[in-house]
């Protein structure tokens, strides 16, 4: 069942619909998945609409890969789930994260988009240097995966 998923768009949140679609299962199937898997916990909104993070997403393409390429039954991928968290939590506590220690970095969407629109004119009269819109989007998807990892270690 090897199937290529799309790349993962830089956006700060997915609805369940596109969710499905960049990781190749139902809207039905995540509901589900959500009861089995506590480290999977989208915010929920108006109507009780679910809305998913980056790094939702990639988890549920790790559960699917464990589900349906590997072979592993809902508790197996569950099991291995928990190694993969206790395996990096002590590679942070035997220093192979240089990170270790520092507080997340809160980062304030709006000011950040706010920031970026600023300096999006292309000849910046004061210095005369251009903005690479691709390189503050990648630079804000490598922050963003930072912050949440930095996070997910307390």
């Amino acid at each position: 069942m090897e199937k290529t998923l799309p790349p993962i768009p830089v956006k700060r949140y997915f609805t369940i619909g596109e969710v499905g679609e960049l990781c190749g299962v139902k809207p039905h199937v995540l509901r589900y998945w959500e009861q089995e898997f506590t480290q999977l916990r989208p915010m929920k909104r108006r109507g009780n609409r679910r809305y998913y993070q980056h790094h939702e997403v990639l988890m549920i393409r790790r559960i699917r890969d464990l589900l349906y390429d590997q072979g592993f039954t809902i508790s197996g991928a569950r099991n291995k789930l928990q190694e993969l968290v206790q395996s990096e939590r002590d590679r942070r506590k035997a220093g192979e994260v240089p990170l270790e220690g520092m507080e997340a970095i809160e980062i304030d969407q709006e000011e950040f988009d706010a920031a970026v629109q600023d300096e999006m004119d292309p000849a910046d009269e004061a210095g005369g240097r251009t903005v690479d819109l691709s390189q503050l989007l990648h630079l804000r998807r490598e922050l963003t995966e930072i912050r949440e990892l930095l996070g997910s270690s307390h």
